[in-house]
């Protein structure tokens, strides 16, 4: 009876135990060869080696694949956040000669364009042809001043907001704790 061995030699073990076992019924039982021995001791540590290996490597690839998702979890907020200002900045622009309280019409088209942000933990700052405002309200009883008055036609109206930045994985911060994401857009008024 012939059979092939593979690399690892599992089969020339098998074949060492099977004629083994085949002589031991014999009347004289013969030792295994040199060879069998040999065979068998090198290839019997093998079986549990990927095992292992898989035990070592799984948690740098675990920390690497959450490290990804971290990252793209940030990506992700930052790239609502400038949509949402870009869209903020626009709706103030388009709406500047109708409206007594442009920062309000930002913050509502910012906060309707980033629903997968946190509302409470953005800041919103407004620049109306120069002038400084923030909160989510600037309006005036005077509609001609205060920030509907710094929108003129031809005015610049620049948006800005920030968000926390929260990069933390397995509770170990990877990001300084003041860190933030912020965008800003400047459009010209209609």
């Amino acid at each position: 009876m012939d059979i092939q061995t593979d690399s690892h030699g599992q089969v020339m073990a098998f074949k060492c135990s099977f004629i083994r076992d085949a002589e031991s019924t014999e009347l004289g039982v013969r030792p295994r060869s040199v060879g069998c021995r040999m065979r068998a001791f090198v290839h019997s540590g093998e079986r549990g080696s990927a095992l292992v290996e898989f035990a070592l490597v799984l948690p740098m690839l675990l920390l690497l694949t959450t490290g990804l998702l971290i990252f793209g979890v940030a990506m992700n907020n930052y790239l609502q956040l400038t949509n949402a200002v870009s869209i903020g900045a626009r709706a103030v622009a388009n709406s500047a000669q109708v409206t007594t309280d442009p920062c309000a019409v930002a913050s509502a088209a910012i906060i309707a364009a980033a629903p997968g942000l946190n509302t409470s933990k953005l800041t919103i700052s407004y620049t109306f042809n120069g002038t400084s405002y923030s909160g989510p309200s600037c309006s005036s009883a005077d509609p001609g001043s205060g920030a509907a008055g710094d929108l003129g036609k031809g005015a610049s109206a620049t948006v800005t907001a920030t968000y926390p930045l929260n990069l933390s994985v397995y509770g170990n911060q990877f990001s300084a704790n003041n860190a933030v994401l912020k965008a800003s857009s400047t459009e010209l008024v209609q």
